[in-house]
């Protein structure tokens, strides 16, 4: 359905938040920004992109060893799982319903870890 999220390492998450706000604008907190949008076919209808910058250090990509992930919108989370691992693709984790969404974790052809995620708009 589109990008949920941008998330990548980097040294320093606090100045490269900072950096982002004070040359680009963006509107950071300790988790990044949210961009807000709306469909193209029904106006009426938001949608949100998140942007992160993660330490360096962390262990949230693993088990891919690259620099950074990225969050695709999906709908009927259980049924694309399905089919996902009937094509034989590596499923990370179970399916989590939280107050945002359902989430799972999968690695593509290459193992570049992906998350998936069903908004509950």
């Amino acid at each position: 359905m589109g990008i949920g999220g941008i998330f990548f390492k980097c040294k320093d998450p606090k100045a490269v938040n900072e950096w982002y706000k004070t040359h680009l604008g963006f509107d950071t907190t300790p988790y990044g920004t949210s961009f807000e949008w709306r469909e193209l076919d029904d106006s009426t209808k938001k949608g949100l992109t998140q942007w992160t910058p993660f330490e360096e250090s962390t262990k949230y990509f693993e088990p891919s060893g690259k620099d950074f992930m990225i969050n695709y919108r999906v709908a009927n989370m259980e049924a694309i799982v399905e089919q996902l691992k009937n094509a034989g693709v590596t499923i990370v984790d179970q399916i989590e319903d939280t107050e945002y969404g359902k989430f799972v974790h999968i690695l593509d052809v290459e193992g570049n870890k992906i998350q998936l995620w069903e908004s509950k708009d």
